[in-house]
């Protein structure tokens, strides 16, 4: 798998702004990061750069925990979280 990019302050800035207008594309509940999710947020991600997370059953603790679980079981970059909801990034594959 192709080696993930540093993202400066700037770009995950620009990234948090386009996942403003994002709906939630997967929703999390007491399962955490099952083989099912992690699946789902690849699936996801292959088919989309940018995906917004939607926890529906993990405190502050557990979602920051996720959220490092989830970047590293997908191969993609944690760009932020604003409450319950989180944003992942993988850039497109070049061609």
């Amino acid at each position: 798998m192709n080696e993930l990019p540093t993202l400066t302050g700037a770009e995950k800035s620009r990234l948090r702004g386009r996942g403003q207008t994002l709906e939630p594309s997967l929703k999390i509940g007491r399962e955490g990061a099952s083989a099912a999710v992690l699946t789902s947020l690849q699936t996801l991600l292959s088919a989309h750069d940018l995906v917004k997370v939607r926890y529906t059953a993990a405190d502050r603790d557990e979602r920051h925990t996720l959220n490092t679980v989830l970047a590293e079981g997908s191969h993609s970059l944690f760009v932020g979280s604003v409450g319950s909801t989180a944003l992942f990034y993988r850039p497109k594959a070049s061609a």
